[in-house]
């Protein structure tokens, strides 16, 4: 590491501490972490649904205004302070999907979100609400996604504040969701190869998975842990940092790299650390990429068409989100109009950098979507 690399950011060489600490182990037999709804909140939803849809508003232009919440509003804030500030994730359960069809569940979905953060752009096409099905593609292809295939996907991060999953249907076997604490498997490295930390704050280059506009490069460099305003926020996308080597101006992986990487997944999928959070219909995952990994085991889906694995899927930036530096969105562009960050810049749309920054000071990439997109088209 050079010296004016070392000069330019904080490194943590000591273990992280406090509540976005934890193991799955010690959470396993606990539902600290689960908020079940009372039927007075699931009333709250319906009725809420009900006026949105009665009104004829399209599902993407509602906005929390749009979907009252009298009472379920506040506890929806102390969710997304207990993003922020807490575990780093909450899992919802009770949301009666069986009674709706999927446009009335999408629109549901998308009305909690909007009292939760503001959504971004999950790809190229600008695409807001998404769907997490297997599509019959491969992760052989570069372009593909884990989201779109019944693959395993390992420990990794995503590209917002919070990633929210809303299962509709679950597959016939496997697809079981795990999480793990980010700040735990940084206090693994730091205990079994504390030469390696330093590592994780430089410059790797993720793959962009072809959901790249015009002009901008297929991969970016970006580090995989910053300490910044006394919080570690790390993003880490191992078969993204591998695919990126077939680009020819990707410098190489070194040894040092893959055996971070190795510490990294074994930190994460280890039973001590991991949690199940044993994802059913019905149930509203919501993980701070910055503090919690997630990962997903291969599954089988039924042959009926209505019956295949279907999880809604939102990226969203919470409005008290934390401060990041800039170099954590690598060599992107700040281009923010204060109404999101994170995400993927839609190839047809153009954001134009302004003031209001919603969350921290860091706001690459900004967008809302023109017309209603989601990725159903």
């Amino acid at each position: 590491m050079s010296t004016a690399h070392s000069n330019a950011i904080e490194v943590l060489r000591r273990r992280c501490s406090g509540p976005a600490v934890w193991s799955g182990a010690d959470l396993a037999d606990c539902e600290e972490w689960v908020l079940r709804l009372s039927p007075e909140q699931i009333e709250e939803l319906e009725s809420a649904l009900r006026a949105v849809r009665g009104r004829g508003v399209p599902l993407l232009k509602v906005r929390s205004a749009d979907f009252p919440l009298p009472t379920l509003a506040d506890v929806l804030e102390r969710v997304a302070d207990e993003l922020e500030n807490g575990r780093g994730f909450v899992l919802v359960k009770g949301i009666p999907v069986e009674r709706y069809g999927r446009a009335a569940a999408s629109t549901l979905f998308w009305g909690l979100g909007q009292h939760l953060g503001v959504p971004v752009s999950q790809s190229a096409a600008g695409h807001m609400l998404g769907h997490a099905r297997d599509t019959g593609r491969t992760l052989a292809d570069p372009t593909t996604r884990g989201h779109q295939t019944r693959a395993a996907v390992p420990f990794h991060t995503g590209g917002s504040d919070v990633l929210g999953l809303l299962c509709l249907t679950p597959p016939r076997a496997g697809g079981r969701t795990f999480l793990a604490s980010a700040a735990t498997v940084y206090n693994a490295v730091l205990a079994h190869r504390p030469d390696l930390v330093e590592r994780l704050y430089r410059p790797h280059h993720l793959d962009r998975r072809g959901e790249h506009t015009p002009g901008e490069r297929p991969h970016h460099a970006v580090p995989l842990a910053a300490w910044h305003g006394g919080k570690l926020s790390m993003r880490y996308h191992r078969p993204y940092l591998e695919s990126a080597q077939r680009f020819p101006d990707v410098p190489r992986l070194e040894s040092a790299d893959a055996e971070l990487f190795d510490l990294i997944d074994r930190a994460a999928a280890s039973p001590r650390h991991r949690l199940d959070v044993g994802f059913e219909p019905g149930d509203l995952l919501l993980v701070n990429n910055y503090a919690v990994l997630n990962s997903r085991t291969e599954y089988e889906d039924f042959a009926e068409p209505e019956r295949k694995r279907h999880v809604l899927r939102l990226w969203l930036t919470l409005r008290k989100g934390r401060d990041l530096p800039q170099r954590f969105w690598g060599d992107l562009p700040d281009t923010g109009d204060g109404s999101g960050r994170g995400g993927v810049t839609p190839r047809d749309l153009v954001t134009i950098p302004g003031p209001g920054d919603i969350g921290g000071s860091c706001r690459p990439h900004l967008h809302i979507a023109g017309p209603d997109r989601t990725d159903d088209e």
